[in-house]
């Protein structure tokens, strides 16, 4: 089988190349899935290249989601035949991942494909986009609703969690306000559905005062850093900010005056270790909520030759939306 693996030499580089492997390479688990797509994500790109620490042991083959269709199963929940959606549980960082024909994992890992949703859409999605829903339900759990007046701010709107997180919302009939570095991706985002586009800069800077005006109805951040901590004074009384990245560095120079003073709620969004339910109700809300024809415009194709640039690529920032991979 083809597959991207990577290995590191005896100085400590480590190199990514397209190859052919035995499957009896492959790790021992309860289920044997014939990939058909993956995607590119920013763990991902740290796995490919040599700086994320991400990966233990080599070689490796990355790739931290992936669709698929089973092609045997030691595990009644599955059969063969079965279409299959795998994110997160560390698969593609200390466990073999997607970017390879095949996969062996866990049952526990796997979730079925759900109804009206291909695999090609599934991985257009991906981890990424799995995490916007989760964002989207965990403010809705906690008072977001559509008919505030305030709009909804997307940070790094024009990547994978903000393009899926933004054309949610619209769809949803939220007001968003996106955020993007990149004045050329004002269009993009406003086919996605966003009212504002608001530029980096605006929001680049500490916060000089422990609150702002309260500007923002909630808040979906993949950035951190800086740009969090001034969200955090901006958000209106009892609004939620969903953090779901740290693009902007895991530092947060921010005071609990907004959470003392306003009621703001800091949510915290994992999506490698989410319970089996809750992902099967998160895939459920995206086959629902997310508009299929804002998803195709998202998407770039690519196969697994084009994975090492694009590794390189994601982490200077310079992917926008969701890449396709297709793989079998």
């Amino acid at each position: 089988m083809k597959a991207l693996l990577v290995e590191k030499d005896d100085d400590g580089k480590t190199h990514a190349a397209v190859q052919d492997i035995e499957e009896s390479r492959l790790p021992d688990a309860d289920v044997m899935v014939a990939i058909e797509y993956s995607t590119v994500n920013y763990k991902d790109g740290l796995c490919i290249g040599s700086g994320g620490g991400l990966v233990r042991n080599y070689p490796h083959v990355p790739g931290i989601d992936f669709a698929g269709t089973v092609e045997a199963s030691d595990d009644d929940r599955y059969k063969p035949g079965d279409k299959v959606i795998l994110t997160g549980w560390r698969v593609g960082e200390a466990h073999w991942g997607g970017y390879a024909e095949k996969a062996r994992v866990k049952t526990d890992w796997l979730v079925p494909l759900p109804e009206g949703l291909t695999t090609r859409q599934a991985m257009a999605v991906g981890t990424a986009g799995f995490t916007a829903m989760l964002a989207v339900m965990a403010l809705e759990d906690h008072g977001l609703s559509p008919d505030k007046p305030e709009p909804v701010l997307v940070t790094g709107a024009s990547g994978g969690v903000g393009s899926v997180a933004t054309a949610i919302l619209a769809n949803l009939g939220y007001k968003v306000a996106a955020v993007t570095g990149r004045p050329d991706n004002a269009g993009y985002l406003e086919d996605l559905g966003a009212t504002q586009i608001v530029p980096r800069d605006d929001l680049a800077e500490a916060p000089k005062r422990p609150l702002d005006s309260e500007t923002w109805a909630g808040c979906i951040d993949a950035v951190g850093g800086t740009m969090l901590a001034r969200v955090l004074t901006q958000i209106v009384y009892g609004g939620s900010v969903a953090a779901v990245g740290l693009a902007g560095g895991p530092q947060l120079p921010a005071t609990v005056i907004p959470f003392l003073l306003r009621g703001v709620n800091l949510l915290g969004i994992d999506s490698v270790m989410q319970p089996y339910d809750n992902r099967v109700r998160a895939w459920e809300r995206i086959t629902k909520d997310l508009p299929m024809d804002k998803l195709e415009a998202m998407i770039q194709p690519a196969t697994l030759d084009d994975l090492p640039k694009l590794g390189a690529d994601i982490l200077k920032g310079q992917v926008k939306g969701r890449v396709v991979v297709k793989i079998g």
